[in-house]
């Protein structure tokens, strides 16, 4: 009786064993949603064939036609914002897909660190994020686009857009835990994000943007922020610098307060969704 009593396990009562153990529950489960996609691979689509179906069709296609061939300069920033933004649904959609399934309902009977489940799903998506960036930018190197900088700060532009693309799938987290099921989800998630994407500088610059309060909104939108901060690190053409606004004349920064406060309100947000839901 006693072997049996010291062989159960213990809840660690120190900050190093209590941080330990919230890391293992976060890698294993980490680890279980990549095995879902090792298993299930066109559910990376989104952040495979998705990016270079968009590159060639906005910018060899469209933009050569419209713009010119040195459109590409401009618009492979774009393209990773346009691809992380409209593919950072797959948050809401996995998890709101594990709490119509059950799953959630037995991760509550495990000892674990309940917060968990949406950090490795974040993590898991990050992952997922860096394939599409690095898709992305191997499509546009092959159409004939060079970053016009050192590589330290081609490094810093893909951080601060990979920093953005995490911060927004907290929002869609969120998303999927006050949603009923995957498909609503999807919509609403789409219904939002695709114009987050489209009005503001990712495709084109946005000068030529009426009405003006429209132009206003597209300046102001986090993601113009990411796209003319990454212009700006890949050295790339970016004709936001020239308008009067914070945003665009500080696009670094601003991209990182944005990415910031998303992170602020949606990560407390998405852990209070969370217990109310799996309460129920």
């Amino acid at each position: 009786m006693n072997k049996l009593l010291q062989a159960r396990p213990t809840v660690p009562t120190s900050l190093l064993g209590k941080l330990a153990s919230i890391w293992r529950n976060i890698s294993m489960l980490t680890f279980r949603n990549l095995v879902h996609i090792a298993r299930e691979p066109l559910s990376l689509s989104d952040v495979t064939i998705q990016p270079v179906l968009f590159t060639l069709l906005f910018v060899s296609i469209l933009g050569a036609a419209v713009v010119g061939s040195g459109y590409r300069q401009f618009a492979i920033a774009g393209m990773l914002l346009l691809n992380l933004t409209t593919s950072a649904m797959g948050t809401g959609v996995g998890l709101s897909n594990d709490l119509n399934t059950g799953v959630i309902d037995r991760f509550r009977t495990l000892p674990m660190w309940s917060p968990a489940v949406l950090v490795a799903r974040s993590l898991s998506d990050i992952l997922s994020s860096m394939i599409c960036v690095a898709i992305v930018l191997l499509t546009g190197l092959a159409i004939g686009w060079r970053p016009d900088a050192s590589w330290l700060s081609v490094v810093g532009g893909v951080a601060v857009v990979l920093f953005f693309g995490y911060a927004l799938s907290w929002g869609c987290a969120c998303l999927g835990l006050i949603t009923k099921n995957p498909e609503t989800a999807q919509g609403i998630g789409l219904v939002i994000l695709f114009p987050l994407a489209i009005v503001s500088n990712a495709l084109v610059s946005t000068q030529g943007i009426k009405p003006t309060w429209l132009a206003t909104i597209a300046n102001w939108n986090p993601v113009s922020a990411v796209a003319s901060a990454c212009r700006q690190l890949f050295g790339n053409p970016n004709p936001s610098a020239t308008i009067n606004a914070w945003p665009m004349q500080h696009p670094i920064w601003a991209a990182i307060i944005w990415s910031i406060a998303i992170l602020m309100i949606f990560f407390p947000t998405g852990a209070y969704l969370y217990r109310r839901r799996t309460m129920k």
